[in-house]
């Protein structure tokens, strides 16, 4: 990690962008405090957090039947008019 800072920046952000592009990070700073810090995009990271449809199907179905225990399915109705109880 590199320190620049922010008039030097504006002069070489071609070079700094090469710089983090091969993976380094910068962090810029104003009157010596860093304000900004420049890091590599790393797409394949987004990669390891995809969501996994079969396994939130599964998490939905049992919660549709849990919600059937606990007295079946969630009436919005009901709720909106105890939101309103009292309201003139």
């Amino acid at each position: 990690m590199i320190e620049v800072a922010a008039v030097e920046a504006e002069n070489q952000l071609g070079s700094l962008l090469d710089r983090v592009e091969s993976g380094e990070e910068v962090v810029i700073t104003r009157y010596g405090k860093p304000v900004a810090r420049l890091i590599p995009n790393k797409p394949e990271i987004d990669a390891e957090f995809k969501i996994d449809t079969e396994k939130v199907a599964a998490a939905l179905e049992r919660i549709r039947a849990r919600a059937v225990e606990f007295g079946g399915a969630f009436d919005w109705e009901e709720w909106k008019a105890y939101r309103d109880e009292g309201r003139h």
